[in-house]
């Protein structure tokens, strides 16, 4: 039988739970580190059967095994279209929370780029300039595995922030495997955040780059992310990534 996310019997409606995060607190950790965590986003049953989909290619449309590639150890897989209903309510029901930051950053920066109110409408742009791929991706990590530090861009139309949700449990399924975040501030060094999740838990963070506040105003810092060497056990992770690729 296939795995799927499909029915499965899980606690309230996405949107409503989305809608019930404390929202104010996570654009304030936002503004001041690049990230937010989001305790809880899913139950253990739901990160149980989303882990579950990866062996089954039909629920994707690409395996990418990041050794053969320079990435780092580990692979991960795109879903395919149409989404499973999990990603499917998740995408736009996060969208739609993160697009005020993301246009108040854009401009901070002094970007002329703006982000319509509904997911659908910025995938509508997305797909009129040829980026049709979609990028929400399952990965898949064994012992001595690793993400290098990177950024998630596919095309002309990004969209500033992402999730991660981490599926597996820390000291019971691994040990290692820690959510990283760089940021490289104009003429210093690169300041490290390491970010604790429990399993269910989501972080959201900037893609690209975001604004700082500095004494002469603002100015762009540099961000990228990645995964800690997995010490033992294996973990998934479900990356919502907002923009689709070209």
């Amino acid at each position: 039988m296939r795995a799927t996310a499909r029915n499965i019997d899980r606690p309230p409606a996405i949107a409503a739970r989305v809608d019930a995060i404390d929202w104010a607190q996570v654009t304030s950790d936002l503004d001041a580190g690049g990230c937010a965590v989001l305790k809880g986003l899913l139950s253990p049953e739901e990160c149980a059967a989303l882990a579950a989909l990866y062996p089954d290619d039909r629920n994707f449309r690409s395996r990418i095994v990041m050794g053969r590639h320079g990435f780092g150890r580990g692979e991960y897989k795109y879903f395919a279209y149409p989404l499973p209903d999990l990603i499917a309510e998740l995408r736009p029901a996060l969208y739609a929370r993160l697009c005020g930051t993301a246009n108040r950053w854009n401009e901070t920066m002094g970007i002329d780029i703006r982000y319509p109110d509904r997911h659908e409408a910025f995938l509508k742009r997305c797909h009129d300039a040829g980026q049709t791929r979609p990028t929400p991706l399952l990965l898949q990590y064994g012992e001595g595995d690793y993400n290098c530090l990177h950024q998630d861009l596919y095309g002309e139309h990004v969209f500033p922030l992402q999730v991660a949700i981490l599926l597996s449990e820390p000291g019971r399924d691994f040990e290692g495997g820690e959510f990283v975040l760089t940021e490289q501030r104009p003429r210093m060094q690169s300041r490290p955040e390491v970010v604790p999740l429990r399993q269910g838990d989501a972080v959201a963070f900037a893609v690209h780059h975001r604004p700082v506040q500095g004494t002469r105003g603002p100015y762009r810092v540099n961000l990228r992310h990645g995964v800690s060497r997995i010490r033992s056990g294996h973990r998934h992770t479900v990356g919502v990534i907002f923009h689709d690729a070209k």
